[in-house]
């Protein structure tokens, strides 16, 4: 399917959900019959799964069928083409007797994800953010407004306190009513808490700076991240760095394809919730005091107030 898509749209790049959106149109016989797999409940579903396996082995697989089936990584988010040009490294294994190839660049129309987002402020990130945690992830995000809390604390006492949108993660959701009530009466963890904080871009003299502001106001729970919708490859090597040393995530956000977002480094998990964080910041915001208390009200029944949550 990947090389035939590609071959015969030589002048068009793809993104792994473009891709897969092409699939269902293009293959509808075989969409038709993965469609019975009861994991995929709706269209979005499935285009997650297409669009995730496209990004795995099915693209490598088909990169050594053919040579022509060229990807680009950066900018993210990764691309696929159709090069009559590819590089000598992709062409490895072709009989000697072929001419020398030059990689030739990728189609005009593959555009940095930065520059689709100039018109975005940060605020209006946030709820295409919760739209990928939600839908992609499962979560239920609360987005945290810096501007309700109470500054308890005087000017600045409240500075880098408050992450732009917190998360549940609920692990039962799947479990059997009988594991379910076993483990709420143990104390093993059934929930975990996640935590984001957002920035347009990273580049190298903003790059520290919004790092540990997530470090900051986001260490508090399980899983921390940074999300951004552009990033300067000069600074990846400090973030994994960074991250390495304290274990924040990096998102990239794509505004055009939200199913394209991907995460550049995955968050190291953080066994126990920092409980006197989560007070600090309850005791300021209202919106955290709000998740504090959904999440409890989970815990403790098993019940989701749906209209409450990813807004």
């Amino acid at each position: 399917m990947i090389i035939e898509t590609l071959r015969e749209n030589p002048e068009r790049t793809f993104t792994a959900r473009e891709m897969a959106e092409t699939f269902i149109e293009r293959y509808p016989n075989e969409i038709k019959e993965k469609q019975k797999n009861p994991r995929y409940k709706n269209r979005d579903e499935l285009i997650a799964q297409l669009a995730a396996e496209i990004g795995g082995e099915r693209t490598e697989a088909a990169k050594k069928k053919c040579k022509n089936v060229t990807t680009q990584d950066k900018p993210r988010p990764r691309l696929y083409f159709w090069s009559e040009t590819p590089s000598i490294n992709e062409a490895e294994g072709v009989d000697a007797s072929e001419e020398p190839v030059v990689h030739s660049q990728p189609p005009v129309d593959s555009i940095d994800s930065s520059i689709n987002t100039l018109a975005l402020n940060e605020h209006e990130l946030y709820p295409l953010l919760i739209d990928f945690l939600a839908e992609d992830m499962g979560l239920f995000c609360r987005r945290i407004d810096e501007r309700k809390s109470r500054n308890t604390q005087g000017a600045g006492g409240n500075h880098w306190l408050h992450p732009d949108i917190a998360a549940l993660e609920t692990l039962d959701k799947n479990w059997s009513s009988v594991v379910r009530d076993c483990v709420r009466n143990s104390n093993d963890a059934y929930v975990r808490l996640w935590s984001f904080e957002v920035k347009k871009d990273l580049n190298k003299s903003n790059v520290r700076k919004s790092f540990f502001q997530a470090v900051s106001n986001s260490s508090w729970a399980n899983f921390a991240y940074l999300v951004v919708t552009g990033l300067d490859s000069a600074v990846e090597s400090e973030l994994q760095m960074l991250s390495g040393l304290h274990g924040i995530g990096v998102i990239i956000l794509n505004t055009r394809s939200l199913f394209d977002s991907q995460i550049l480094i995955p968050a190291r998990e953080r066994n126990n919730i920092d409980w006197l964080s989560v007070n600090r910041i309850t005791e300021e915001n209202k919106d955290f005091e709000s998740f504090v208390d959904q999440v409890g009200i989970y815990i403790q029944t098993g019940r989701i107030t749906k209209s409450l949550w990813n807004k």
